[in-house]
């Protein structure tokens, strides 16, 4: 069989041969991305600079970003008693960075500055390791980071998770006892990021009226600043303290179900650059609830199922995920790359600089923990077997995950991004989002290939000149029972075409089914509507490398291949099988197996997308599309094809009484 070229990566072959199951074997992974930064480094530290891409913010900011994000990392090691030799760069950095009279100096904050969001990772490190980045400096280094940190104090900030960046700026003076610490303005932020709680653990990125709960209210910010904070602050902020851990407690039992037994987790939302800080929380709680030096009466008790191993397991598994399966994750040298699986602007926000990824050393933050730490010290667990094939309703999130028959992924209606943000129907409107084939982003807007339109209802009004896919939501609630609840929403995609759509989980005699209803009205007769409803987008390249074809045996066999006939569309290859089965009531919708435009799936940037498309001209006439989607990875452990899911494609998932029953009133 002929076999493309990969040129070897040394950093990559490095990575894949670390086993990164122990603390040494973590910190050697970190040291060696920090490794990589050193020839981008400038002379005296402060700016690191990876690429010349933009971002609506300055280039100065740019370069800060890629300064600051490893320490994460960094301080981690050092708190934990590890070292690294090159540790000196970045106190160098501090030093010059916030010296007015240094040529690296990186400007003083002003409202809404991008600076302010690099705060958080200086305070944290001001906060556990002070004795290495900020005891060894000058009084009037000491100074400058001082008065830099504090000169945010009375800045404008925006509403969100950014009020934690200056939290942390306090936070990280109060502990190496600089003057220039402001308590009364930390604890008046502290109250005010409260009033962003709604409950079970659960907090919204921003006040009310924003709906957004995506990676921000968990891994990403407002989870892990409040478990940090709950550790550092204990003996001067208890009661908070106790509360920060006990949200976490609740938090923690929803969370786990976006992560799979490989370790991946459910690709949703913004930022995705950012990729394995997605299970930073994981860090954060294992730092936040142990108790290796002592027992000060604290209540750190883990929620069952969750043990220590479960927590290494889950943390660990995610960090291996990108090491060791990734390679495009990071380029040659090993700099983490603009994108998500590979290098992809497609995906990325206009605050994305070629610094940005390293938020991922959130994900580090275990190594805060010493060698002989409760994480550490414990035998890493698989994911709990409770907790497998099982299907849970997040109130909150308006999102109900699963992980029936091995697919863990979620169904989700009412989240939208509040402000503008690059592709946001993409990362927050679509039907359904999976750990393991990820979702697509437009790479334009005229073709359906070009639209990446996996997990949606594709909408064009223009004889598919262009395609609209849901964005804003409304109406957004659960409906029916303790034993089995679906989502139920309204879109408009024209003000003249309402779609109300209904998305019902799997159930246990059809696991790897979902179903989707939608109905679909029109105001003006003279539109000519198209629609192509989407499964899953997947790898779209055969065994020997090259195009999939279509199966020769129809709808019988499990050969890799495209299938399509009226009714119907499957893909078959390595990464597993998507499928989408017409069940409409009065129509039969015409099955593709389309191949989308390269660099368009996060996770597969050669995909083929499995089709329902059909079109309506009807005014006043509700027309009821009814759709099974199917979904299987194969495990990525596994050298060769799964077979035997035939039987379970053979099924077809039923539709709950309450929907057949509206259906039949039409």
């Amino acid at each position: 069989m002929t076999k493309a070229f990969t040129a070897p990566s040394l950093f990559h072959e490095r990575a894949r041969s670390n086993p990164l199951r122990s603390r040494t074997e973590v910190a050697s992974f970190l040291a060696s991305m920090l490794d990589a930064l050193e020839p981008h480094t400038s002379p005296d530290g402060a700016r690191i600079h990876l690429g010349y891409t933009a971002t609506h913010f300055d280039e100065v900011a740019a370069q800060l970003e890629g300064f600051s994000r490893p320490i994460w990392g960094l301080a981690s090691l050092l708190a934990g008693g590890g070292s690294y030799n090159r540790a000196s760069r970045w106190r160098s950095g501090l030093a010059s960075g916030t010296d007015p009279e240094s040529e690296e100096f990186w400007g003083n904050m002003r409202d809404k500055d991008q600076r302010m969001v690099e705060c958080s990772a200086i305070g944290y490190a001001l906060s556990v390791a002070g004795h290495e980045l900020w005891d060894p400096l000058s009084e009037t280094a000491k100074i400058n980071i001082g008065n830099w940190l504090g000169g945010m104090n009375d800045k404008e900030m925006p509403n969100t998770n950014w009020l934690w960046f200056r939290v942390f700026a306090n936070l990280g003076l109060s502990k190496v006892e600089s003057p220039r610490a402001d308590a009364q303005r930390m604890q008046a932020d502290l109250d005010h990021l409260d009033t962003f709680y709604i409950g079970d653990g659960w907090s919204r990125d921003g006040p009310d009226g924003i709906v957004q709960l995506d990676y921000y209210s968990s891994s990403f910010a407002i989870q892990v600043a409040q478990l940090l904070y709950s550790k550092l602050a204990q003996k001067e902020d208890p009661k908070r303290c106790e509360k920060f851990r006990n949200r976490a407690r609740m938090f923690a039992l929803d969370f786990i179900h976006y992560f799979d037994p490989e370790g991946r987790a459910i690709l949703f939302g913004r930022s995705l650059v950012y990729r394995f800080a997605m299970s930073a929380f994981w860090s954060a709680l294992a730092f936040a609830f142990d108790t290796s030096n002592g027992d000060d009466g604290v209540d750190y008790s883990l929620p069952a199922p969750l043990t220590w191993g479960t927590i290494k397991g889950l943390q660990l598994r995610n960090i291996r995920y990108w090491a060791h399966t990734q390679p495009g994750a990071f380029d040659r040298s090993g700099i983490l790359t603009l994108g998500f699986s590979y290098p992809n602007h497609n995906l990325l926000e206009n605050y994305n600089s070629p610094g940005s990824p390293y938020w991922a050393c959130k994900a580090f933050i275990c190594l805060a923990l010493p060698e002989n730490s409760m994480f550490w010290t414990a035998e890493e667990e698989e994911y709990p077997i409770s907790l497998r094939n099982t299907t849970k309703v997040m109130k909150h999130a308006l999102q109900i995950t699963t992980n029936l028959g091995g697919h863990t992924y979620l169904l989700s209606s009412g989240q939208q991004c509040s402000y503008p943000v690059k592709q946001s129907a993409a990362k927050y409107g679509k039907f359904a989002y999976s750990a393991a084939f990820g979702y697509s982003v437009p790479v334009a807007s005229l073709t359906l290939e070009e639209l990446g339109g996996d997990s949606t209802l594709a909408i064009s009004g223009d004889g598919e000149e262009t395609w609209k896919c849901r964005r804003v939501t409304k109406e957004a609630r659960f409906e029916g029972n303790d034993e089995k609840q679906w989502l139920r929403s309204m879109w408009y995609p024209f003000p003249d075409v309402e779609i109300e759509t209904w998305l019902v989980p799997p159930t246990l005699d059809t696991p790897l089914w979902h179903l989707r209803v939608h109905r679909i009205r029109m105001q003006n007769s003279d539109r000519v509507l198209s629609t192509a409803e989407g499964s899953w987008a997947i790898y779209g390249q055969a065994q020997d490398e090259r195009a999939l074809d279509p199966v020769k045996d129809g709808d019988e066999s499990e050969s890799e291949g495209t299938y399509a006939s009226e009714g119907l569309a499957r893909v078959v290859s390595k990464a597993g099988v998507a499928g989408i089965v017409d069940l409409s009531p009065d129509v039969t919708r015409k099955g593709q197996a389309l191949r989308t435009d390269a660099n368009t799936n996060l996770v597969s940037a050669r995909a083929v997308l499995s089709v329902l498309r059909a079109e309506y001209q009807e005014k006043a006439k509700d027309i009821w599309l009814v759709t099974g989607v199917f979904g299987l990875p194969f495990d990525q452990n596994e050298n060769h094809q799964r077979t035997g899911w035939m039987e379970e494609w053979k099924k077809r998932p039923v539709l709950p009484k309450e929907l057949a029953e509206l259906i039949s009133m039409k």
